[in-house]
Order: structure tokens, then sequence, then C-alpha cells
């Protein structure tokens, strides 16, 4: 059987068409037409997958007839459509390469490092100014209870005694 595919590709003799995962392979003729030898190709069902640079195909499931000779039905098999002339069209062109994104002070900001250096320069810069406006009387009692809290710990352990 012959198939019928589009003209638009810039070099036919680099379009592959596969039958079966390779079980035939024949290449695109200049008219834009393919064929499979109907001798090599027995009854049953066959699934033609297009190969073309920078485009994608959607691979077609054909039924061969054994009962009606040269009888073929053929079907996108994305979305099961029926085709009834067998005309083979890109569904994509295929990128390659993904565009790189222009610079942003944002992505920059939101990265990891981005987000150690702000915390430090918190802490360099606004945990002092907050230091400032506690009351002394208030971290020398701070002070005291960790103190005691220490000492109270230190008689709990049995080595912290005899070091005393």
């Amino acid at each position: 059987f012959s198939l019928k595919g589009t003209g638009f590709l810039p070099k036919a003799s680099n379009v592959k068409v596969i039958l079966n995962a390779g079980q035939r392979v024949t290449f695109l003729r200049p008219n834009g037409y393919f064929s499979f030898n109907s001798h090599n190709v027995s009854a049953g069902t066959h699934l033609i997958e297009v190969s073309a640079i920078g485009y994608f195909f959607s691979p077609v499931r054909v039924d061969v007839s054994a009962r009606n000779p040269g009888k073929v039905q053929a079907a996108l098999t994305e979305n099961r459509r029926s085709l009834i002339e067998l005309v083979l069209e890109p569904l994509s062109e295929e990128q390659y390469y993904e565009l790189k994104e222009p610079f942003s002070i944002m992505s920059l900001v939101k990265s990891p490092i981005g987000l150690m250096f702000g915390f430090m320069l918190f802490v360099m810069f606004v945990m002092p100014k907050l230091a400032e406006n506690v009351d002394p009387e208030e971290i020398r009692r701070t002070q005291e209870e960790i103190l005691r809290n220490q000492a109270s710990l230190s008689s709990l352990l049995p080595g912290a005694q005899s070091s005393n």
C-alpha cells in the first residue's frame, strides 16, 4: 500500500517511516509519498511511526484486511480518530532547547543563597537595634535565672559534684 505525506518538510530524504518499531523502514520520496512493499506486509494490525528532525508525528495504527486484499483502515493512536485518507501531518514542532530565562533580581532573592544572605543581614543590623530597646533590669534577671538553672542542672549530674 502507499500513503501520502505532507509536502512542507524541508528535506523528504530525512523523513523516515517506520513500521512496527523497526520491522520495516522506508523513506519519504521527493513527491511526498512513501510505501511498503505489499509482499512484506502481512495482514493484521501494524503501527506506523514517522521520524523527522524537528517535527513530532502521532503514530498511526493500520489494519490490513486478510479477507479483502488491498483494504486498509487507519486510525491515529492518540485520539483513535479514523482516517479516510492517510495524510501524515505533524502534531507540533519539537523544541530541543529550553529558552534561557532573563535575569531577575527576584529570582536571586528567592534562591537559598539569597535567603541566607538576607537572614545574615537581618541578624547583623536589625537584632542589635532590637537589643538596645530591652530593659537592662530585664537582662540582669534573665542572666540570673539562667545561672540558677545551670546550677540546678549541675547538681543532678553525678560527675559534676566531684569537679566542684
